[in-house]
């Protein structure tokens, strides 16, 4: 680690010694799930309604649960953000993602809706898509519960969040039921053969590595990464064409293992005619905005936070 250290940026190298360098695996995944729970909570804002809804799973008699982020006082028909929280495809929920979310709310004047989908290994693909496809079904349908405009939703997540979010996108464009207007994703998680490059493999990563995510791809795909026949929408990078999706906002450093993939989803979707803006930040590893608040992790932020106002509001709602 310590050859690599000088690489990252000046502004993050005190966080990056505050993280844990470890590697998931299946003999330690129920004490990273601990441990993660045991994360404190951000103190509750007073200008925003924080509530979580249970919907029905479409396929089983699952609770799903929905966090969802309200601006106090908004008028009517506001956009909707379903954000979809990282973790690998292994671990995490809602809650670990409540900073964000309230920033998003707070700076944009949206709602956001963040899902509780069910993780793999015990629920491997399409178990936590569908969940999230159940979420934004249901956000559609009750647009004039929440108080926003159906016809301006947004799909986000963070790493394998992004990544789901990046696959729930090609779900709903194919389907037809809910038409999503733009994509919000975090250093996501997008190619499962990332795992096989052998350019990759002896270089250090910090904060997730190869092995992690060989073992985080094939919980969730039950099967070997970088496997050929996957069903559709298991792996996003494994589409065929991207034309026709939403315009999109990609946004990863370039210490992050997902790095190239990310990029060459950015190349793609701008080549098959979708507009996308990739924001690369030099010297950054993966996840590096939740561990501190230096001016590198503000300004990738803020880039999110403009990208939702561009895409979601109009002119007239920023004036």
């Amino acid at each position: 680690m310590n050859a690599h250290f000088s690489d990252v940026h000046s502004d993050l190298q005190g966080d990056l010694k505050k993280i844990p360098q470890f590697t998931f695996a299946s003999w330690n995944l129920w004490l990273i799930r601990m441990l993660t729970n045991l994360q404190p909570k951000p103190k509750m804002p007073e200008d925003l309604i924080i509530e979580n809804r249970f919907i029905l799973s479409s396929k089983s008699n699952h609770r799903i649960r929905l966090r969802v982020y309200r601006p106090k006082l908004a008028p009517t028909k506001i956009p909707v953000l379903l954000w979809i929280h990282g973790g690998g495809y292994i671990i995490g929920k809602p809650e670990m993602d409540d900073s964000r979310c309230i920033q998003f709310v707070r700076e944009t004047g949206i709602v956001v809706v963040s899902v509780d989908y069910r993780l793999a290994p015990k629920h491997p693909f399409p178990i936590p898509l569908e969940d999230s496809y159940d979420a934004l079904k249901w956000v559609h349908a009750h647009a004039s519960e929440l108080g926003v405009d159906p016809a301006r939703i947004a799909i986000g997540g963070a790493s394998a969040g992004g990544g789901l979010a990046a696959s729930l996108v090609q779900l709903a464009v194919d389907r037809q039921e809910v038409k999503p207007i733009f994509q919000l994703l975090v250093y996501p998680m997008l190619d499962d053969k990332t795992v096989d490059r052998t350019d990759v493999a002896d270089k250090v990563y910090f904060n997730w590595n190869v092995n992690s995510n060989r073992f985080g791809w094939e919980s969730y795909l039950a099967a070997k990464a970088g496997t050929t026949n996957l069903p559709a929408y298991a792996v996003p990078s494994r589409r065929m064409t991207l034309a026709s999706l939403p315009p999109a906002w990609i946004g990863v450093g370039t210490l992050d293992l997902f790095y190239d993939e990310d990029a060459a989803y950015a190349q793609r979707l701008k080549h098959d005619g979708v507009k996308c803006d990739l924001f690369v930040v030099e010297g950054a590893f993966h996840g590096f905005d939740v561990f501190g608040a230096s001016q590198v992790v503000r300004v990738f932020q803020n880039a999110q936070i403009e990208a939702l106002r561009r895409y979601l509001l109009p002119a007239t709602e920023l004036a």
